[in-house]
């Protein structure tokens, strides 16, 4: 059963920096993709970034103040966040493929205050 350990997040002002990191454990194999969702109160899980191995995309919102690491073949991605925004702030999840099926970390709070 794979397994998520994420690290990071916590709170920071606004224009302010933060950084999210994810490893995939207790499997042998490589995962296809790695990806990272959040979700505000009252909002649906959305995608925030993610990473296949061969490409990256982002969400507009997000789009060159997020910046997402991994390396292929390797089960670790991480998220810098630049410039963070208040409506940045939400619940951010990492999430794995493997074989079709997704695996969910358990989250982490950023909060980013005005």
């Amino acid at each position: 059963q794979v397994q998520l350990v994420e690290s990071g997040g916590g709170s920071v002002r606004a224009g302010g920096s933060l950084s999210l990191s994810c490893a995939a454990i207790k499997t042998d194999s490589r995962v296809d993709a790695m990806a990272w969702y959040r979700q505000s109160s009252g909002s649906q899980r959305e995608l925030v970034a993610a990473f296949t191995g061969d490409s990256t995309n982002y969400a507009d919102a997000v789009k060159g103040r997020f910046t997402i690491f991994g390396q292929k073949g390797k089960n670790l991605v991480s998220l810098e966040m630049n410039r963070l925004k208040p409506e940045d702030t939400g619940v951010y999840y990492c999430q794995a493929t493997l074989r079709g099926r997704a695996y969910w970390g358990q989250g982490t709070q950023v909060t980013v205050s005005s």
